[in-house]
């Protein structure tokens, strides 16, 4: 066998070369972080707590705060203290778990907002028939397929990636342990690695987002050809431009990483991208999606009513 010495641990190079901004960095994404949190926490207690919110789309909804929590935990931490402290090490483990988490909790939301477009689509268009469509069974076995095929496919590329040998250079030119990155330092063939990339990857957020447009277009011409009302018309098309804009900024983005084969486009190219719907989208979807709502409005102002007033209630 050949004699090589493989490596132990990575260097993430991060967003650290933008030389006079990391304390100013350090401060927008801590921001963003802690909306993040407050926000799809404040969605998931709602979820659980408020009884008139046990419906199939608060539940979904629950289960995209989940995500959305556990989504930027994974990444935004580590590169918080990067910015303070520099470069950041990071053991081989560390990173192929930061890997696995990552594209675990990306892909399920990718199923998820599939998921909930099609329940939004049976509610508006068929809503007679929708305490039949989506019963608790039903929803059940939604939110579990969309969490058991985000983590197969996470699995899938962690195996990958853990057959692969690392021999040097240890600097991941990105602010966490994605897989291009990762796959540009490796000292064997990684064609097998890119093409499950480009194609497994790329089906699990191409096809989820045709179907979450699709299901937008029969909403929108059901409401062309049966709504006669203008005020009910333009509020539900408010309501669809707003989830297509976050919907679109999170498929998109994710669609031009992984999707089109390894050019020559910058590391700051990537990360600017990969920002948007790892750090950018978790802040957004408890606003679009709930908080504008005026179920969970009122929800938020009674459970704040009796945390800070309790003798009154």
């Amino acid at each position: 066998m050949e004699n090589r010495t493989e490596v132990s641990e990575f260097i993430l190079m991060g967003l650290t070369n933008l030389q006079g901004l990391e304390h100013f960095l350090f401060a927008l994404f801590l921001l963003l972080y802690v909306a993040s949190l407050l926000g799809n926490g404040a969605i998931v207690a709602m979820a659980l707590t408020e009884p008139r919110l046990h419906t199939p789309m608060y539940f979904f909804l629950g289960n995209l705060s989940c995500l959305d929590i556990c989504y930027s935990t994974v990444t935004v931490p580590k590169m918080l203290s990067g910015f303070l402290s520099g470069c950041q090490t990071i053991s081989f483990a560390g990173c192929l778990a930061q890997l696995h988490f990552f594209h675990f909790l990306g892909s399920s939301e990718a199923v998820l907002l599939a998921v909930m477009a099609y329940d939004r689509y049976v509610a508006i268009c068929n809503p007679l028939r929708y305490r039949l469509l989506m019963s608790t069974q039903t929803c059940l076995c939604l939110a579990a397929a969309s969490w058991v095929t985000g983590f197969l496919h996470a699995l899938m590329h962690t195996i990958m990636t853990s057959q692969l040998c690392f021999c040097g250079p240890s600097r991941v030119p990105h602010f966490f342990c994605d897989i291009k990155p990762l796959l540009s330092l490796a000292c064997g063939s990684t064609h097998l690695n890119l093409s499950l990339l480009n194609i497994v990857t790329g089906g699990i957020v191409v096809i989820p987002f045709i179907l979450t447009l699709l299901s937008y277009l029969y909403i929108i011409s059901f409401l062309l050809l049966k709504v006669q009302s203008w005020e009910s018309r333009r509020k539900a098309f408010s309501t669809c431009a707003s989830h297509l804009t976050v919907v679109s900024l999170f498929y998109g983005a994710a669609i031009l990483t992984y999707v089109p084969p390894s050019s020559g486009k910058s590391a700051e190219w990537d990360m600017m991208i990969v920002l948007l719907y790892s750090v950018v989208t978790p802040v957004l979807n408890p606003v679009i999606y709930t908080l504008r709502n005026k179920d969970v409005q009122s929800a938020l102002r009674r459970n704040l009513h009796r945390k800070l007033f309790p003798d009154r209630i």
